[in-house]
């Protein structure tokens, strides 16, 4: 798992959680959904972007939300659960720290795609340790709009204005979402990739949803740089964050 995640920036992993956990999960991500979909808040997290125009539908949507941890016992279980944080372990080391959680749920032939970019400007750390990993709670496919990488990118480093929502020519008139790695994944599999590199995804066209949770880690030993607006919860998972002051953490 290392080696590869290395060399091509990701790895996906199997048989982490039990299959009787994962269905506890799917059923929890399902109750969450209910929950959003009833609050009458916008929860549509589709990327309005033009790089998106000529692939998406005009009634394209994500269902969303931060910190799914705050919503049940049991998705914090799943962030604290030892088989997990042991691959965690293998990439960043033995201090690990809670950045923050995403659901996320593409709707059966309506869902959104995602545009080719790098997460790592969402969130700058000191050392580049951040990660993200994706629990797939139901089956990913190309039809469904699974995940798709471009293998060793993250090897480019920081590129500015990777967010994805504007067409930057060092990476889209180079690489084309279309042709990048389907990551064909089962319903219990993590995906595990680099903060820089580049991945996106195409529209859920199928009949099924797509039912993921991101989870985004840092190393205790790394330090999110001033100025990240983006929300931060520091949980720490394992080990030690040792840059936490009294300050930094009250502003929790």
């Amino acid at each position: 798992m290392v080696l590869n995640f290395k060399k091509y920036g990701f790895s996906l992993s199997k048989n982490i959680f039990s299959n009787q956990l994962i269905n506890k999960f799917e059923d929890d991500f399902d109750q969450i959904v209910d929950s959003l979909i009833d609050s009458d808040e916008d929860v549509n997290a589709r990327w309005d972007s033009p790089l998106n125009n000529s692939l998406n539908q005009k009634n394209s949507m994500v269902i969303h939300t931060h910190n799914v941890q705050s919503y049940s016992s049991l998705m914090l279980h799943m962030l604290q659960h030892d088989a997990f944080l042991n691959k965690v372990e293998e990439l960043i080391g033995s201090d690990i720290i809670l950045h923050h959680t995403k659901l996320f749920l593409k709707p059966a032939k309506v869902g959104s795609l995602f545009p080719l970019h790098q997460d790592w400007s969402y969130f700058p750390t000191l050392t580049n340790t951040m990660i993200a990993a994706v629990i797939h709670l139901s089956d990913s496919t190309e039809e469904m709009g699974c995940f798709r990488v471009i293998p060793s990118s993250h090897k480019l480093g920081k590129i500015k204005n990777s967010d994805g929502h504007k067409h930057l020519s060092e990476i889209h008139s180079k690489y084309n979402l279309k042709n990048a790695k389907p990551i064909i994944a089962n319903k219990g599999d993590i995906l595990f990739f680099h903060c820089c590199l580049l991945h996106g995804s195409l529209p859920n066209l199928s009949d099924l949803p797509r039912k993921t949770i991101l989870i985004q880690l840092y190393s205790g030993n790394d330090k999110i740089i001033e100025g990240n607006k983006h929300t931060n919860v520091q949980l720490v998972l394992r080990g030690r964050n040792n840059f936490a002051t009294r300050s930094s953490v009250s502003n929790l």
